[in-house]
């Protein structure tokens, strides 16, 4: 389960965000002060920081670079309300994965969330650099695509689609599993961009590839 180190001082904001971060699976600590924040960083293993720049004791660009500075690989998503051009340009070039200004719209937090989280993943994986199943070769490190010895061109989205159904080979992936891996976020219940995509890849690699299981969603064959 992803850990995620929430650094706010006040009370509704870290209830507000607690709330949605655990309903959507996520374990939750906070740090109300700069120093706690440091200190938990460096001695805990947190999936993603969550860091508001007006915390009590230090500003938090200097949060930020203390940090980096001493080797933290956390992702971070500093949460503030300062929307200066210069605030988020330090912040971006001081190491920070992202920048959200206050107020914000929690399903727009998510989504960052989450694409921060696919990212951390795939960087741990560093010995993985190819993907097959069957004739089809996913090449990691280019974002190449072979199929028959083939150059098959892929969008970013239909590469990770079917990279994704690789890694679950087998499996039945429904089609709210696939917006979340894929996209982000949720789309409308009614969306039928899985079902469009899954098409694409149908059509440049081999109809058979991708299984429909009637009711449930798609398996990967091979």
């Amino acid at each position: 389960m992803n850990r995620i180190l929430i650094a706010e001082d006040e009370p509704r904001i870290v209830s507000f965000l607690e709330k949605g971060l655990r309903a959507n699976g996520y374990t939750t600590t906070t740090a109300t002060n700069a120093d706690e924040v440091i200190s938990m960083t460096l001695n805990d293993s947190f999936d993603l920081l969550l860091l508001d720049l007006g915390l009590p004791g230090k500003d938090g660009l200097t949060v930020l670079e203390e940090l980096r500075g001493q080797g933290a690989t956390v992702a971070i998503i500093i949460l503030t309300a300062r929307d200066e051009i210069n605030d988020k340009v330090a912040g971006l070039e001081g190491g920070a994965d992202d920048y959200l200004t206050k107020p914000f719209r929690f399903e727009e937090l998510l989504a960052r969330i989450r694409l921060r989280m696919r990212n951390q993943q795939r960087t741990t994986i560093k010995e993985e650099i190819e993907l097959s199943v069957g004739e089809v070769i996913l090449n990691l490190r280019t974002r190449r695509v072979e199929w028959k010895n083939k150059d098959i061109e892929l969008s970013a989205r239909e590469f990770i689609l079917l990279e994704t159904l690789i890694r679950h080979r087998g499996q039945v992936m429904s089609r709210e599993q696939l917006l979340d891996r894929v996209w982000g976020y949720d789309y409308d219940p009614g969306s039928n961009i899985v079902d469009v995509y899954v098409g694409y890849l149908r059509k440049k690699l081999s109809s058979d590839l991708i299984e429909t299981v009637r009711g449930m969603g798609y398996r990967l064959r091979g």
